[in-house]
């Protein structure tokens, strides 16, 4: 059964960080190229950002500079690391694991308020 469990989700001040993790099992992860979507109440959910199987990466423009995705194959995890957060960072964000399917993760809320 694949699973992939987001985590590190929550409030925080503009200007502030935060790192979420998504665990991935039941799949060959080395393999997958993985990403983080996010979804805003109202819109469709969008890419965040992408990490192939090799390292590379994509990011959405509006996070460019400010997100890093990065990935521990060891650990069967993918990170994305958020600073400079802005009030329009609030969404909840998915992790996505591609490779012959897409698996999604359930999502972590992420809030960006003073």
């Amino acid at each position: 059964q694949v699973q992939l469990v987001e985590s590190g989700g929550g409030l925080v001040q503009p200007g502030g960080s935060l790192r979420l993790s998504c665990a991935a099992s039941g799949i060959a992860f080395s393999i997958y190229a993985m990403g983080w979507y996010r979804q805003a109440p109202g819109k469709e959910r969008e890419l965040v950002a992408t990490i192939t199987r090799g390292g590379s990466t994509n990011y959405a423009d509006s996070v460019k500079g400010r997100f890093t995705i990065s990935r521990d194959n060891a650990k069967n995890t993918v990170y994305l690391q958020m600073n400079s957060l802005k009030p329009e960072d609030t969404a909840v964000y998915y992790c996505n694991a591609k490779f012959t399917y897409v698996y999604w993760g359930q999502g972590t809320q992420v809030t960006v308020s003073s």
